[in-house]
């Protein structure tokens, strides 16, 4: 191996960290065999990480970041916490790793990334104080579970063939608990069904929004 003499990046180390998760998956992720790929030695990648677990966060932290910066945040609110989530499926279906690495640890910079980000929407969206939290945490959940989930399902089902038969075996399964949702699985659309998910949470936080004036909690008529 033909060793590199140029300075070695942090974002060049989190690239081939990515590539690396990407090809092999994070059982593959080892400092030996991100110095093989980098053709460098352990000590130009210890001067930028730790552990393993620093490089796993750094590497999440590098594709949410990308896919945050490409959102933006300058429109319509709504639409802009519509397109960051699918904006994060996506990215978790390409990079089916970042599931269960976000999972880890809440406090990680990726998962602060997204909380910061569509905590500012819902601000913009007229929903305040402790509401927000509330709501942020929901949507927060919902968008990271359910994005890993299609991951996991993705990792067993890796082509259209072999997601077919996953599915017709799983509509099978369900068929004597909920013959409506055995039905649907069998043409089942994860994208379309995470939007929808996406659509129900913003049409229930509608019910938040604080109008200028008015307090967000109202008695009921006739309670005094």
């Amino acid at each position: 191996m033909t060793r590199r003499t140029d300075a070695l990046s942090r974002a060049r180390i989190v690239e081939a960290t990515i590539e690396l998760l990407d090809t092999a998956g994070e059982s593959a992720l080892t400092v030996r065999a991100l110095t093989a790929h980098l053709a460098t030695g352990r000590g130009a990648i210890y001067h930028h990480v730790a552990t393993k677990d620093d490089l796993l966060a750094a590497a999440a932290d590098g594709v949410i970041g990308r896919v945050l910066a490409e959102v933006g945040g300058d429109g319509d609110p709504a639409p802009a916490i519509r397109a960051l989530a699918l904006g994060i499926f996506t990215a978790m279906d390409a990079h089916p790793w970042i599931g269960s690495q976000l999972s880890r640890d809440p406090g990680q910079p990726a998962v602060r990334q997204i909380w910061t980000s569509l905590g500012s929407q819902l601000a913009r969206l007229g929903v305040t104080g402790p509401a927000r939290v509330d709501a942020g945490s929901a949507l927060v959940n919902y968008v990271l579970g359910a994005a890993a989930q299609h991951a996991a399902g993705a990792r067993r089902a890796p082509d259209a063939a072999a997601r077919q038969e996953y599915l017709q075996a799983l509509a099978a399964t369900w068929a004597g608990e909920d013959p409506d949702a055995a039905a649907l699985l069998r043409d089942h659309d994860d994208r379309a069904q995470f939007l929808a998910g996406v659509d129900i949470f913003l049409a229930g936080v509608s019910a938040l929004r604080k109008p200028a004036g008015v307090s967000a909690l109202r008695k009921p008529a006739g309670s005094g």
